[in-house]
């Protein structure tokens, strides 16, 4: 091939590539105009519905001006001919020069000018690709007024070339010479502003140069990181594509893949030119230090004459570092665990009977085309047909079902000691008729000493409750203003000691409270 071939062939990759695609279509004024109205400088992800309803607004409205605007493909009306009425045929006519958002949002998709993903909600969005970005950009960076050759630009490439070759300077001698020209520059310039001197303040129209050079640099920001993303989705389904062709055994493909999944970024030019920017915007002292310098360009009196939307995008320019770093982390992020889901629960018997239906279902469709003519119909039921099986028995001969029960035994009458009912009373509730009549006695001061004066079968732990119960209502009792112990009586024979509170007898009980439970002085 001679050097014209290789030149032509070059020429036509890069104008076959979707950014020249869109620019060079009849039809791309409206097209970006849309997308400059739609994904405004702030606004990255558009619901589905909305972009479909704003899109079918706008070029109408473009086309009622007399725009070009792009035909959408409509779907062929499925009219039957028996009920072929006048109306339906003139709403149909109507209906063909109306733009359909769905359908242009799809061939853009095809395109490769939009994407379709779903949000962390579930619902479906748009967001531009790569190449809808750069050309946006390019019509942007077009319709400023600005100098194509500029002091501000020589002396940012003069610049950046004298930093880099410092850089790549192997000699250390070398780069020591250098930084003592540094340091001697700087601080000769410190000494004249220490003398009082004033500072060198660049005038307006320097500043705007140098502000329109700054511009076109972060307006390409947005394009280099969405870049990154359909580089890292593609690096995904690279993998994802070649895991499932694989016939090797499990261990094997977990190490490959898992190994490739860590180096993903690493793979691709734009991977390992994120990987360099991330390292570097990294640094939250070199992003504030950024902020820091916006704010100070902002001030400068050239900046009167921007306008809001101007003033408001380049101070959002760490914001747009940060939102596409973020971006490219969380499509990373994403598509490392769907690539671990699909090694984890990956089927390979299973995809090999789908791929064989399916290739099986080609070849029928493929056999179909070949011997079928045009107006040929083919059967085909929506549902499959029900299936004609008899009566079958739910229920199976089971022995048990009609086997007789096992006799009753008679109870044996000596399991059970005879019970009596003073034996009854002694493991029972508080036997309050017998503490009442001892508290109404008059023959103790307190209620802990009249509890005592029972006998031992009487002073059990369950009489406790009982006591308290008659003692309700007494103030020195509810109050708690003296405890003592109380020594009890188990059934058994066993001691055991409480503490509660005790109450006076003598004391007057207070009125309203005198029932048949509650104890009154007499």
């Amino acid at each position: 091939m001679t050097d014209v071939d290789l030149e032509y062939a070059r020429v036509r990759a890069v104008l076959d590539r979707p950014t020249l695609r869109l620019m060079s279509r009849p039809t791309s004024g409206v097209v970006l105009a849309v997308f400059r109205t739609v994904f405004d400088r702030d606004v990255q992800y558009v619901p589905a519905d909305r972009m479909h309803l704003q899109v079918e607004e706008h070029v109408t409205r473009l086309q009622a001006t007399g725009a070009r605007v792009p035909a959408s493909e409509q779907p062929a009306p499925q009219v039957q001919v028996q009920v072929q009425v006048q109306v339906q045929v003139q709403a149909q006519a109507t209906d063909e020069n109306r733009p359909n958002g769905r359908a242009l949002c799809r061939e853009w998709v095809t395109a490769q000018w939009l994407v379709r993903s779903n949000s962390p909600d579930g619902d479906e969005q748009y967001s531009l690709t790569s190449h809808a970005l750069e050309a946006l950009s390019l019509v942007d960076a077009l319709s400023s007024d600005r100098a194509l050759i500029s002091e501000s630009r020589l002396a940012m490439i003069v610049d950046a070339v004298h930093r880099w070759a410092a850089r790549a300077e192997p000699d250390p001698a070398v780069q020591i010479r250098r930084l003592d020209a540094q340091i001697a520059e700087l601080q000769a310039e410190r000494d004249r502003l220490a003398s009082g001197d004033e500072p060198a303040v660049v005038d307006a129209d320097r500043m705007r140069d140098g502000y329109t050079n700054i511009t076109d640099l972060i307006r390409q920001l947005p394009s280099d990181f969405k870049r990154v993303e359909e580089a890292v989705a593609s690096m995904h389904r690279e993998i994802v594509e070649d895991f499932r062709n694989e016939v090797r055994p499990i261990g094997e493909i977990l190490d490959d893949y898992l190994a490739r999944t860590d180096t993903l970024m690493e793979a691709t030019p734009e991977g390992r030119a994120f990987e360099g920017a991330f390292e570097l915007l990294r640094d939250d002292a070199l992003l504030l230090r950024l902020r820091d310098d916006i704010a100070t360009i902002l001030e400068h009196p050239f900046a009167a004459g921007l306008t809001s939307a101007e003033r408001r995008t380049f101070r959002n320019t760490v914001s747009i570092l940060r939102q596409g770093i973020e971006d490219v982390l969380a499509q990373r992020r994403l598509l490392t665990g769907t690539l671990r889901d699909q090694i984890v629960a990956h089927d390979v018997v299973r995809d090999r009977e789908l791929d064989a239906v399916l290739r099986s279902v080609n070849r029928r469709l493929a056999a179909l085309m070949d011997g079928g003519g045009a107006r040929d119909r083919v059967p085909l039921e929506l549902l499959p047909p029900v299936a004609e099986v008899g009566t079958l028995r739910e229920r199976f001969y089971d022995p048990d079902t009609e086997a007789v029960p096992p006799l009753i035994e008679e109870p044996d009458d000596d399991v059970f000691e005879e019970l009596d009912v003073e034996s009854l009373r002694r493991h029972g509730g508080p036997l309050l008729a017998e503490l009442r009549t001892v508290l109404r006695s008059g023959t103790a001061e307190s209620s802990d000493r009249a509890f005592h004066g029972l006998p031992p079968e009487h002073r059990r732990p369950v009489e406790l409750f009982g006591l308290a119960h008659l003692l309700t209502g007494r103030p020195d009792f509810e109050t708690a203003a003296a405890t003592v112990p109380h020594h009890t009586v188990r059934p058994d024979g066993t001691a055991v000691t409480f503490t509660m509170p005790t109450a006076d007898l003598a004391a007057p009980v207070p009125s309203g409270d005198d029932d048949d439970d509650t104890l009154e002085a007499r």
